[in-house]
């Protein structure tokens, strides 16, 4: 990983202390509030690794070239790693109002689509098409986003990440399974299984794990158990 990537995930971290030990958000809208306020100066964007400063990209950072909207490529957006079409479909209110309904009358739905752990930033092209799409390893080389590593295959409905978070999302997906119950295929299981050996725990996502927990009251134990008597006393 380039150390001026590094080096600015670390900026990120640190952020984190700043809002330490809040309550856990409630609702999408509240989780995006403190997104922006953990992700707030030098952040990186998550699929391509673009610097970002509030809603807007800076796409030479990473050599990002639009590859068909432009407006959307230049502003960020707050992705969920596992999609909420994902959350909402194993879930009796999607069927009966999608998503609206599922956030207005299902608990665990709305505690699912705010969870910290589950929210990145990222280039608002790439989320949506994305889409809700599968992660999977696929044979093309990245070639849509100028040097962004990100390849979507709309055929299929497949996307590859970069190598850089493809432990991350594997973690984040087997969190997110046993928190909520989300059943994972077969398929997916046994890539995720792959990603996460291949692409351990980093400083930085130990970091991350570490900060998000003291904001949430948990961890992500496939990152790593958190003693929260070390988080900071919140600043409100």
């Amino acid at each position: 990983m380039p150390k001026r990537f590094i080096a600015l995930l670390f900026c990120i971290a640190s952020l984190f202390l700043s809002t330490a030990q809040a309550d856990a958000p409630r609702t999408f809208a509240e989780a995006k509030k403190v997104a922006r306020k953990l992700y707030d100066k030098q952040a990186v964007e998550f699929y391509c690794g673009c610097r970002y400063q509030g809603q807007r990209v800076d796409l030479k950072s990473c050599g990002y070239v639009p590859r068909r909207n432009a407006q959307r490529a230049a502003r960020i957006e707050w992705e969920h790693i596992v999609p909420t079409w994902v959350i909402g479909h194993q879930r009796q209110c999607w069927q009966q109002g999608g998503r609206g309904n599922c956030s207005r009358h299902d608990k665990t739905y709305q505690r699912a689509e705010a969870d910290l752990f589950n929210l990145v930033p990222a280039i608002g092209e790439v989320n949506g098409d994305r889409s809700n799409y599968r992660f999977a390893w696929l044979p093309q080389q990245p070639s849509q986003y100028g040097a962004c590593q990100m390849v979507v295959d709309f055929k299929s409905q497949r996307v590859m990440p970069r190598s850089q978070i493809r432990g991350m999302i594997a973690r984040t997906y087997f969190y997110m399974s046993d928190r909520y119950k989300l059943k994972l295929s077969n398929q997916e299981r046994r890539l995720f299984q792959v990603w996460s050996r291949q692409y351990p725990v980093d400083a930085w996502e130990r970091q991350r794990n570490q900060q998000i927990a003291c904001t949430m009251g948990w961890s992500n134990p496939h990152v790593a158990a958190v003693d929260l008597k070390r988080c900071p006393t919140p600043v409100r």
